[in-house]
């Protein structure tokens, strides 16, 4: 192994990795569920969703409107989706599922419709009752920035913010960051994406510094894949109780498997690399990053 993957946070994360054993059934490894997709973004839903799979997970399930769902299908015979999240009575018709579900994944490709944001926020109230561990990505960020109130003290949550979503959340005076972050109050982690992805954990006011990564081709999409392997990453983190923050643990996996997801698909596409390609990086990466192997 390179002294670059020997980081103490590296060793912690191949340390939540579950292995692979015969008596396991169908689910221990983790059941993931992805609220996201829209008419106009059916990709951002299935990118977060396949990656959740590739990365480990056992099940996923796409909670999404009507119109996203025949589509998303269409991509992967192996997502479970559920085109709910703009019916009548779409809380009674998800609200059973939660319960079924390890992590929640909220926002990939969502859009905006007023309606479909209200019945999201209404989601994760649901969640906070049922202690549900939640990551808000994309536009579930931007619900969050209308009522950070969703959130506030709630524990197990991560938010996911590229730059600008970062500072609509936490404005953009650097120095007054670990402040900005108390209006979440204490158990919710930040994981702010960028050259280096930089992860806040608001429980113990610790920041930390991602190494940096990755290329110079920045394609849509490598948020959805760092979203839907934090999922699972997250579910084997808080599985395994780790000593330290499990969300810090599996944010900097999955920050790590991004960005060198980015790497290697980009030294075989270069500029036409996209983020299938980076998705068909994982078995190669997650081989090379976190797999048990003598160095």
């Amino acid at each position: 192994m390179s002294s670059e993957n020997k980081s103490p946070l590296l060793e912690r994360a191949r340390n939540i990795v579950p292995h692979l054993e015969t008596e396991r059934h169908k689910g221990q490894a983790g059941r993931i569920g992805i609220v996201g997709g829209s008419l106009e973004y059916t990709g951002a839903p299935y990118f977060a969703a396949i990656s959740a799979l590739k990365v480990g997970a056992d099940l996923v399930h796409v909670f999404c409107p009507q119109a996203a769902a025949q589509v998303i299908k269409g991509y992967s015979p192996e997502l479970i989706v559920h085109p709910l999240l703009d019916s009548n009575n779409a809380i009674i018709q998800i609200e059973p599922w939660l319960e079924r579900l390890h992590v929640l994944v909220i926002g990939p490709g969502l859009g905006r419709d007023r309606l479909i944001l209200q019945t999201v926020a209404e989601l994760i109230r649901i969640c906070r009752q049922l202690q549900k561990p939640l990551i808000i990505d994309a536009d579930g960020l931007f619900l969050i920035t209308q009522d950070i109130g969703l959130v506030k003290d709630y524990y197990g949550v991560i938010l996911t913010p590229n730059a600008i979503e970062f500072c609509r959340l936490f404005g953009k005076d650097r120095d007054q960051t670990m402040a900005s972050l108390g209006r979440l109050g204490a158990g919710v982690t930040v994981i702010e994406k960028g050259l280096n992805d930089r992860i806040y954990d608001s429980l113990t006011s610790e920041k930390y510094e991602c190494p940096q990564g990755g290329s110079g081709r920045r394609c849509g999409g490598q948020g959805d894949l760092l979203a839907g392997a934090l999922a699972t990453f997250y579910y084997w983190a808080l599985e395994s109780k780790q000593e330290i923050s499990p969300a810090m643990v599996a944010c900097f996996a999955a920050s790590t498997l991004t960005k060198t997801c980015n790497k290697y698909a980009f030294k075989a596409k270069g500029r036409s690399m996209t983020c299938s390609d980076m998705i068909d990086q994982i078995h190669q990466v997650f081989d090379d990053l976190f797999e048990h192997k003598k160095d």
